[in-house]
């Protein structure tokens, strides 16, 4: 159903900007069938108590309903997941910027989230974790992460963000660096998507 949005989208936009620009804009891009829904993997058993049992299976729930996996999983969004590093970040990454009207867009990969204290956020306290979550910050707090849906999450209830973060905390840690944020202007040395229809031929 996503997949099928973004498409009419870029359709949409094609169709409105069906000019010789566009069209060599976009000889830089190809057309990806994109995995929009993935299971969210299951608990480490013994990374929790008993008494948190039906709080990290809400977590769960949640991060698969919210569909966390298909921009936070290598591969998700070029409809290739690697199953083998659910949730551990993507070497894809997303254009935050308009690539048909410029050149090299900014350019966001995935973060790792699962525990792990190098790549991933095992070190981050349960507010950097919400405020990443309901606000779009960064560990730091210096910025908004770009295309992070933040402002459909302001709202989430505060025991299913308490959820979520259990539940984060209990899969498995991947180690898996994911590259650096590019700015607009500059040349991406690992391929992005735009629209979650184009990829490019980086």
């Amino acid at each position: 159903m996503k997949g099928a949005r973004f498409l009419m989208l870029a359709a949409v936009f094609l169709a409105g900007c069906a000019t010789e620009t566009s069209t060599d804009l976009l000889r830089d891009y190809e057309e990806v069938d994109a995995t929009t829904i993935l299971d969210a993997p299951g608990a480490i058993p013994g990374t929790y108590s008993p008494l948190k049992r039906d709080l990290v299976a809400r977590g769960e729930y949640m991060v698969e309903l919210l569909g966390c996996g298909a921009c936070h999983t290598d591969g998700a969004l070029v409809g290739e997941p690697d199953f083998d590093r659910p949730l551990a970040g993507s070497a894809t990454g997303l254009a935050y910027t308009d690539p048909m009207g410029e050149k090299r867009p900014g350019v966001i990969y995935p973060s790792n989230i699962t525990p792990d204290d190098e790549t991933g956020i095992g070190a981050w306290t349960d507010k950097q974790i919400a405020n990443a979550i309901r606000a779009g910050i960064g560990r730091h707090g210096s910025q908004r992460i770009a295309w992070m849906p933040w402002q459909g999450y302001a709202i989430i209830a505060d025991d299913d963000l308490d959820a979520i973060i259990a539940y984060l905390r209990t899969i498995k840690p991947v180690k898996h660096q994911v590259p650096a944020a590019v700015e607009p202007g500059k040349r991406a040395k690992h391929p992005f998507v735009y629209f979650g229809v184009y990829r490019s031929k980086t």
